[in-house]
Formats: C-alpha cells, structure tokens, sequence
C-alpha cells in the first residue's frame, strides 16, 4: 500500500490517501504493528504492516456505524454486536471498536439496561425475575442486570406492578388457575401474588 497522502483529521484519526486513489479513516489507537508517525506521505507498506493500517480503517469503519446506532438510543454490546455483524462488518473490527468505546463509556450495557427497564414497564407489568431474564436474553452480564434491577425497583415497587397485572387478569375474566400462571411468567413470586390476591 502507497500512502499518496496523510491528514490528521481529529485528535488521534488520520484520513489516508492510497496510491491508487481510494481513502479511508484510521483512529492511530487501532493500529498494532504500525506506530502513527510512520504513516507520512510517500510511504509505503506491505504485509503485516500493510494488514494492520486496513484492520485499523476497517476497526474505524465499524466503530462509525456503532455510533450511529448509539446517537439513536443505547444499545447493549451484544445487540450492538449482532447488528454489526448483520451489516456485514468484519468480527475482528467490530470487536474492537466495541472495546474502544466501552473504554470511553459512549456504550454501557449497564446505562443500556436502565433504559431498557424504563422502556419496558410502559406496555409491561413484570416482577424481578422475568425482567432479569429478559436482561440477561439481550447480554446484559448479572452484575450489571442486578445494579439497573435495583435502580428501578427503588423508584418502582414490585408489588404494585404485581397488582397492576392482576387487576389486568381480572379485567380479561381469567380464572384464578391461568391468573396465577400469568403472573408467575411475569416474574412475581408465590409470595407476592398470594399477598396481592388477598388484598385485591
């Protein structure tokens, strides 16, 4: 590869110019073999050298498209992932562009779960182990599920939302059998659907 020209276009990315015509956008931090200051116009590389400026554009290439993801809402790093890899982004890249920007916190699955949490008790009505379930379902690692779980249920009360479903169920004529079923899927437990039964 010939570099016909190099500009520094941001802190740390760099436009490069081939020889024979194409451009492509580097962030320096990507590459592994090639230091920064070797890449000056006139230089050529081949390769192992060569591989890691074009691993480091292609690693820059999916970062661009996560980004993008991520200025429309949070995403996980699995769905984030998965996306990624539908739109054909070569895995190696993805992977680390998705490093990169955990690193400087534009992705959290933790910030991804409270917002998922939020999002959900709109159409939903769930207890602590269905939505841990459906956490878990989109990559979110218990650690993080556990830390968003509690946010929520600090300003959501798990017994309510069991009595907002029951009511739902009595709405609908369920019977007692199909009601407890109901709610037991949706996460409440024995305990808790007992008490609200009594009550409701």
């Amino acid at each position: 590869m010939f570099i016909a020209s190099v500009q520094e276009v941001s802190a740390g990315c760099l436009k490069i110019i081939t020889g024979s015509g194409p451009s492509f956008f580097i962030r320096c931090s990507y590459l592994s073999i090639v230091k920064p200051e070797e890449i000056t116009d006139g230089t050529e590389f081949v390769e192992d050298k060569e591989n890691d400026i074009l691993d480091a554009g292609l690693a820059f290439a999916a970062e661009k498209k996560a980004v993008d993801y991520l200025a429309r809402a949070e995403q996980s790093r699995l769905g984030l992932y998965r996306k990624l890899i539908a739109k054909k982004y070569d895995e190696n890249a993805v992977t680390r562009a998705l490093d990169y920007l955990e690193d400087k916190n534009y992705l959290s699955d933790r910030r991804f779960a409270r917002a998922w949490l939020n999002n959900r008790k709109i159409g939903h009505n769930e207890g602590r182990s269905r939505l841990a379930s459906e956490l878990a379902a989109r990559g979110i690692s218990r650690e993080d599920a556990r830390a968003a779980l509690d946010d929520f249920f600090e300003v959501n009360d798990e017994l309510d939302l069991c009595r907002r479903a029951l009511a739902k169920c009595r709405r609908l004529k369920k019977t007692e059998e199909k009601t407890i079923e109901y709610l037991v899927r949706s996460g409440f437990t024995y305990s808790m659907i007992k008490e609200c039964m009594t009550f409701l």
